[in-house]
């Protein structure tokens, strides 16, 4: 079957990713009066390693797990480390809503990244969204307002830039270097695991989870891995035009979870920015969807 021929495959797929993304911001907030944003990461990863390991030994696959390309995947996973640490502070400092919104940014921050970095060209629709997505971003955080740019606010812009540098390297990986989505997850969970024990044992004191703790730290490690996967197969059997309405959908959900369990408003203007960065997004996914199928056209 091709791509476009199993959407509903797609969306369910899609459905687990919101699960997992939701569950995991739902964890996060859980764990954040005991652990730190170090220690959550860092047993996040220990679990990780556990269930990438066992992916790996039972299908055969370790060949994929070896050393290569390590400059990229450290560089990958530091920007990826940064951000989940900024994500997860933000986390506890604005609401749900604002987080995601602020967020999905990212993917605009990936396209101005890869004109200066990766050298592709500025087109006038890849300017022309770049401008939408920063009015979408100023819109949801509000500067200039009366609370100002506050600490969480500025984690979460920050968080957008640690996961486009991410999203940067992962492109070199898979494109250039021909690593597996296997080896990505592996290194991704043994360099984090690294760099979360340094981290959390820098000030000599790295606190344990309780038994309460361990059922959340492990939705953190589920979650997140499976959310990952989830989005990944979708965008394998559908086009990335019906799969990011789908991921947009994160959005409302995260909102009413914010409001029903820690009493957090509903805010349009957040709604509104969200939705100018979300087309914003959009149209970058189809001017490029338009540019491959030109390219792909015999002449």
């Amino acid at each position: 079957m091709s791509m476009q021929s199993q959407p509903i495959k797609a969306a369910l797929w899609m459905s687990g990713a919101l699960l997992g993304f939701s569950s995991m911001a739902v964890a996060g907030r859980q764990l954040a009066g005991h652990l730190d944003t170090f220690e959550i990461l860092g047993y996040r990863s220990l679990i990780g390693l556990v269930i990438v390991l066992t992916i790996a030994v039972t299908q055969g696959r370790l060949r994929e797990c070896r050393p290569s390309a390590m400059p990229l995947h450290v560089g990958r996973n530091l920007g990826h480390f940064a951000g989940q640490n900024l994500w997860l502070y933000a986390l506890t400092l604005i609401p749900m809503a604002q987080l995601f919104a602020l967020e999905f940014s990212y993917p605009i921050l990936v396209g101005l990244g890869a004109t200066i970095f990766l050298g592709e060209k500025m087109t006038p629709t890849r300017a022309l969204t770049s401008l939408m997505g920063f009015a979408g971003i100023l819109i949801v955080a509000r500067p200039f307002g009366a609370d100002g740019l506050s600490i969480g606010i500025f984690a979460a812009m920050a968080c957008a830039l640690g996961f486009a540098a991410s999203a940067l390297f992962t492109k070199r990986l898979t494109l250039t270097a021909h690593v597996t989505i296997l080896g990505i997850m592996f290194w991704m969970v043994t360099l984090q695991l690294g760099f979360g024990l340094v981290c959390a044992l820098a000030d000599g004191d790295m606190a344990l989870p309780r038994l309460i703790d361990l059922p959340w730290v492990t939705v953190v490690a589920v979650s997140g891995l499976g959310a990952h996967f989830c989005l990944t197969t979708a965008l394998s059997l559908a086009p990335a035009s019906i799969v990011t309405p789908i991921d947009f959908l994160r959005l409302p959900i995260i909102a009413v979870i914010g409001m029903m369990f820690y009493g957090e408003g509903l805010d349009a203007l957040v709604f509104l920015g969200a939705a100018i960065i979300f087309s914003a997004n959009y149209i970058n996914i189809l001017a490029e969807n338009r540019r491959m199928s030109a390219h792909s056209t015999p002449s």
